[in-house]
């Protein structure tokens, strides 16, 4: 057999060489097709962290102080007040604090450790707010678009997706309305089951939309299932595949019936009596709860954040910017996050959770990158001294405490 050198190819073998170049171009442009629109976009993705200014006071000694301050305030509220879980706390992007105070599952006295999951309840919200972000982001919906675009025979006009992340449709909650409508309690509620339930019965709306801001767990139901119609796949695997992989969360997933297969440690949520509770029919609707996570992990998440793995900068500011349409109130609402002065005059982005034996909190200060993420199966009320920690990390200027202690005067 002769090797061929230099450029005199035989005919035979040029159209070879054609016909495997064709070959190889068809392969890839299947290929597009077929994962298009997980790479479509990911020409833009960007791990890098967006860059704040460290002031000189912060040193590996002052993290060390305020760290050994926090241990001594959580372990006062663990004394006095009874907290039960795990909390974790930054400051420009360092862990200061993280500890784990209590029992997972108080009858088998199971210690609660930082790697224990716990039902995130509402603060599940702002994922399913990224969910939807990453779709719009990839021009699969619009926040404008009506309900009933994505949902066959919602019978509810006028309703967008918008509508839906702030909180403003005006639909009834989910939770009531089943307890009327859903006979069989041994029979897990779906988020399809939802939105039959709306579609053959209409519950009556509690008012029309965009007419102000009401907290409805309802709407971020139907979100979830805006996001399974648009996908082609589970609400689950949608946050598993797009959210919880790529941010190497790997002790975060959403409720399941066979949950208990799942390793590694999982909270029971408790009564404030420190009674186990049990789940029920409406534990299976997601969306607007029902992921589990640790502490360690919403810190992965805190800190993708701050970069643009998921979406664009100006995608998620939009998550944080104030909705409602009345600004007399001293809390506004983004996308699946809560928006609210600090006392040292900063804006924080936040939620809480409440939700069958389960109280959560996460509050992100942006302005300093630091956060506090708060982690409970017992709702004792404990997380209602949240105010001290804040006055901790966020300190008013001697000017403002003066008019308070003015104010306070007369």
């Amino acid at each position: 057999m002769k090797l061929i050198s230099g450029m005199a190819f035989p005919k035979n073998y040029c159209l070879l060489f054609r016909c495997f170049a064709a070959a190889v171009l068809c392969l890839s442009l299947v290929g597009c097709q077929e994962t298009g629109k997980k790479n479509r976009f990911s020409l833009w993705k960007d791990d890098s962290k967006e860059e704040i200014a460290v002031p000189a006071w912060f040193t590996a000694d002052s993290a060390q102080k305020l760290g050994l301050r926090l241990d001594s305030l959580f372990k006062q509220f663990k004394k006095k007040r009874g907290f039960n879980g795990t909390v974790l706390v930054t400051k420009y992007d360092q862990v200061i604090y993280k500890g784990a105070f209590g029992f997972a599952d108080f009858y088998r006295k199971d210690s609660v450790t930082v790697q224990t999951a716990f039902q995130l309840a509402s603060v599940s919200k702002q994922f399913t707010a990224m969910a939807i972000m990453l779709l719009q982001e990839e021009g699969e919906l619009n926040y404008d678009d009506s309900v009933q675009q994505y949902l066959k025979n919602f019978p509810y006009k006028g309703i967008t997706i918008r509508a839906l992340l702030t909180h403003q449709s005006g639909l009834s909650n989910y939770t009531y309305f089943a307890d009327q409508l859903w006979p069989d309690r041994k029979k897990p509620l779906t988020n399809k089951d939802v939105v039959q339930l709306m579609v053959a019965h209409q519950p009556k709306p509690y008012f029309k939309p965009n007419v102000r801001f009401d907290y409805s767990n309802t709407g971020y139901s139907l979100l979830a299932s805006i996001v399974e119609e648009v996908s082609g796949m589970s609400f689950a695997k949608f946050l598993q595949e797009r959210i919880f992989e790529p941010l190497e969360m790997t002790h975060t997933f959403t409720y399941s019936v066979d949950m208990a297969t799942l390793t590694g440690k999982i909270a029971t949520g408790h009564t404030r009596n420190r009674q186990k509770r049990t789940t029920d029919y409406l534990d299976t609707v997601l969306g607007d709860k029902g992921i589990f996570s640790t502490v360690e992990d919403l810190y992965k998440w805190d800190q993708a954040l701050y970069t643009q793995k998921l979406v664009k900068r100006e995608t998620l500011q939009e998550a944080f910017t104030g909705s409602r349409p009345f600004k007399k109130q001293e809390e506004d609402y983004g996308f699946g996050w809560r928006i609210k002065p600090l006392p040292n005059g900063d804006t924080a982005v936040y939620h809480g959770g409440l939700w069958h034996g389960f109280s959560t909190y996460l509050l992100r200060n942006p302005k300093d990158h630091s956060a506090i993420i708060m982690l409970s199966n017992l709702p004792n009320g404990s997380l209602s001294y949240l105010e001290e920690i804040r006055q901790f990390l966020y300190p008013a200027p001697d000017s403002v405490k003066q008019t308070l202690a003015m104010k306070g005067k007369r």
